[in-house]
């Protein structure tokens, strides 16, 4: 890539949004953690420091060497950033007399500095320290304050660093865009040509080169990553790519038909290959979350491996491993805790002896849904919720069994053809129903029933790492739940989740 731009993540939660913000410029950018700076350091035309949770006063603080950086390359200090920049050159850090959290008003911006231009004084920031400046490091001129914080933006005279102890990045910040757009073109001269056109053209050229006359297995699931993937290989390399479709038994009603169906037109060499009975048999009498997932996971891969040996001379295994993916895995502090594991996230076994090729592993779910649409994909299929590699195992809490499943997809497809005829499904992220591990009696006719419990879920979120409960109108909520109780036997009960996240998951399980 030309023109990049290195963001250097000091373990910040907004670390990510600053690479969206970027990416929105049409600028290309990636994310490296601070203590695992990349050797082509030439390759970039500027660094953006992250914030961090640290203080920039504490022993195991973050403390990299930026010698190679500093005064060589543009550089943009956000939040810890301007502070570590500040307490190791000259300058003082101390606590806040009040914690700097939330909004605030730029008060005094100095005139003509080119990073605040075209943004005037009163601006909409975000403060998230709890430490501040008090003295600015060597050579620094103050360039912007608010009401509390006197030296919210700096920089260094003689080079082009510059700091700010606000966050640009978030939506709070109502100017943070154009500040970035200042920084990264009007200062740093970086060219806007990351656009969905140039990526398919260079991801196509580049897998050409990668995968020559070799051929290509890949898992397709239904979702946009594995299509947009699927789709992209095949401008590449044509029918050396193979298609498996697997049915594990989980999916939505009558889901595993109408995907098929879909790619039929799309040119893609698919084969679909029903093993539900081999799922279910594996599932039966597993009630553990994450037992489940490993158990779809290892039968997936034996499944997976079954098809891919009756093809001959298979190379490569292609995989839709997106970005977020990729900076969860080489994060500051490792990969995080297991929240839930991914049965097609963490590569292969070594049996199946291919290697591996990620076209979208540096997209975010937005960037992949422009490039879908960029090459032609039906707006309905980009459009799709996304749905979770277990399938409806993670959304039946407790045990899996035939007759759960069939409960839960005719309930789910009540829920979701009710947000499309209502033309509510483009508005939530993702939405589906939850089969719970409890009966509760009810009363249908004259009859007392004891039947099981279902919860409805909704949210709006942009990448699924934080997310919104869905205000669904009470109309529609009554009309849904009446109709799952009229028509799904087994089913008396129907609740609405409201719960957000954090703190709560987006799924159950």
């Amino acid at each position: 890539m030309q023109n990049n731009v290195l963001i250097l993540d000091f373990g910040s939660q907004y670390t990510q949004l600053i690479a969206r913000r970027v990416r929105e410029l049409n600028i290309y950018c990636e994310i490296h953690p601070f203590n695992k700076l990349p050797e082509n350091l030439e390759e970039f035309k500027a660094v953006i420091l992250s914030g961090s949770p640290f203080s920039v006063r504490a022993e195991d603080a973050p403390h990299p060497d930026l010698s190679n950086i500093r005064g060589k390359v543009p550089m943009l200090a956000v939040c810890y950033g301007a502070q570590y920049l500040a307490h190791f050159h000259g300058g003082k850090v101390e606590p806040s007399e009040t914690r700097e959290y939330g909004r605030a008003n730029l008060s005094v911006i100095k005139d003509q500095e080119l990073l605040f231009d075209e943004i005037t004084e009163n601006s909409q920031v975000w403060m998230s320290h709890s430490d501040t400046i008090k003295e600015l490091p060597e050579n620094g001129v103050r360039l912007a304050s608010t009401h509390d914080v006197l030296n919210a933006a700096y920089r260094i005279d003689g080079e082009e660093t510059f700091a700010i102890q606000f966050h640009p990045e978030v939506y709070h910040s109502t100017d943070g865009k154009q500040l970035l757009e200042n920084f990264l073109v009007k200062i740093c001269g970086v060219e806007q040509e990351w656009t969905p056109e140039a990526f398919v053209d260079m991801t196509v050229e580049d897998l050409k080169k990668q995968i020559g006359d070799d051929k290509v297995v890949l898992g397709l699931s239904g979702g946009v990553d594995s299509t947009v993937a699927a789709v992209l290989l095949n401008k590449a390399i044509g029918d050396n790519l193979y298609c498996i479709f697997v049915n594990n038994g989980l999916l939505r009603k009558n889901e595993f038909e109408s995907v098929l169906d879909q790619y039929k037109n799309m040119g893609l060499n698919v084969k679909g290959v029903d093993s539900s009975a081999r799922f279910l048999d594996a599932l039966a009498g597993i009630s553990d979350p994450e037992e489940k997932r490993k158990t779809i996971g290892r039968v997936f891969i034996e499944v997976f491996d079954d098809e891919a040996h009756l093809l001959t001379d298979v190379k490569f295994l292609a995989q839709g491993t997106i970005y977020p993916d990729v900076i969860e895995s080489i994060s500051v502090n490792g990969p995080s805790a297991t929240i839930k594991s991914h049965h097609n996230v963490g590569g292969l076994p070594d049996f199946m002896k291919l290697k591996v090729v990620e076209p979208l592993r540096m997209l975010f779910k937005d960037e992949v849904r422009r490039v879908g649409a960029e090459m032609g994909i039906d707006p309905e299929l980009l459009g799709r919720h996304p749905f979770p590699g277990p399938g409806l195992a993670i959304r039946i809490l407790g045990d899996i069994t035939a007759e759960k499943v069939r409960i839960l997809q005719e309930v789910d497809h009540v829920f979701i053809q009710g947000l499309k005829d209502w033309k509510l499904y483009d508005k939530v992220w993702q939405a589906g129903a939850i089969l719970l591990p409890v009966s509760s009696v009810g009363v249908m006719g004259d009859e007392r029933t004891y039947e099981k419990v279902v919860a409805l879920r909704a949210v709006e979120s942009t990448d699924g790492m934080t997310a919104d409960w869905v205000n669904l109108p009470y109309d529609f909520l009554q009309k849904t739940s009446n109709t799952i109780i009229n028509r799904v036997k087994g089913v008396n009960r129907v609740v609405y989740d409201i719960s957000s996240k954090p703190p709560a998951t987006i799924e159950w399980e």
